[in-house]
């Protein structure tokens, strides 16, 4: 059966990767957006606004893609989950732990599927990491997650709005990454956040979390290139570093293979096993983490951003 899906936002993470792994996903057919910008794909129904696609697609569709600013996506989220429907929210899921739990227990009751993806842990290295980690003890921790962010996120005033997360909504791909690769868990013990005085959210910040050698640096000033790394040492004397947002790993300095489908595709793939079960997968983990740092941050104001 093939499932048919409309994105709700259309930006550019939404063009660059959620449709081209649909439009090569047989699982799915695009049938429709919801966008108030960007170009949706010729010959496609186009709805400005959510409650618009969800009357005038009644009947038509059976899941959607929601890529839009996180602020909102909790409120289209639970009307596609009333519609029926099944929900995939982008990261991070939604603005507070609060709103995700909400849509977790009604898609429960609902007997839909909600699938809160982490495109990060779709990364060809991520796996094999895993599977290398367990059992292990983590003797060290460091992970560095720099980036330009006129690059990548220009024009994008939403991201320095207390929902948008600053340069944690990057980092957030990291700690998807380290929850889903590391055997324990991770406690942020303090953070430091550097905040524009013209802004709401960080520009940069360090976390320090429990344990010796245990750290993270975010920093969206970095304008060589990007640096995308978690490091890590085991108690037994092994070395891991994941390089390029877990494009690569490297094992005690040698590469290892790591094969994938890439990462969108491959998170679609997981979402149509979710829709035929009607299963129900929220990893909270990131976002707690998030969640805990900006609850101990010690914030600096700093030079004005523009």
């Amino acid at each position: 059966m093939t499932v048919r899906v409309a994105i709700i936002g259309f930006g550019k993470i939404a063009q660059d990767q959620h449709l081209p792994a649909i439009e090569a996903d047989p699982h799915f057919d695009l049938v429709a957006v919801s966008t108030r910008s960007g170009q949706p794909p010729a010959g496609l129904p186009c709805f400005a606004q959510p409650a618009e696609l969800f009357e005038g697609m009644a009947g038509k569709i059976d899941a959607v893609a929601i890529c839009t600013p996180p602020a909102v996506r909790h409120a289209i989220a639970r009307d596609a989950i009333a519609a029926g429907l099944a929900v995939l929210l982008e990261k991070p899921p939604a603005s507070t732990l609060g709103e995700v739990e909400d849509l977790e227990r009604r898609a429960r009751d609902a007997g839909t599927c909600l699938y809160a993806a982490w495109h990060s842990q779709h990364a060809p290295a991520v796996e094999p990491t895993a599977r290398l980690l367990k059992g292990e003890q983590i003797a060290k921790l460091h992970i560095s997650w720099r980036e330009d962010v006129r690059k990548y996120h220009a024009g994008q005033e939403w991201i320095w709005e207390p929902s948008g997360f600053g340069v944690l909504d990057p980092g957030i791909n990291a700690l998807s990454i380290a929850t889903r690769i590391l055997p324990e868990r991770l406690f942020v013990e303090d953070a430091q956040f550097f905040i524009p005085s013209n802004k709401q959210a960080p520009i940069a910040a360090t976390l320090t979390f429990a344990g010796v050698g245990h750290s993270a640096d975010f920093d969206w000033r970095f304008d060589d290139g990007e640096e995308w790394a978690i490091r890590i040492e085991t108690a037994s004397g092994r070395k891991i570093q994941l390089c390029d947002g877990g494009g690569r790993l490297l094992v005690d300095g040698e590469q290892q293979l790591a094969e994938s489908r890439g990462e969108y595709p491959s998170m679609y793939a997981r979402f149509a096993e979710l829709i035929a079960a009607r299963q129900v997968e929220v990893d909270r983990e990131p976002l707690r983490i998030v969640a805990d740092a900006f609850l101990v941050a010690h914030r600096q104001l700093i030079e004005p951003f523009a």
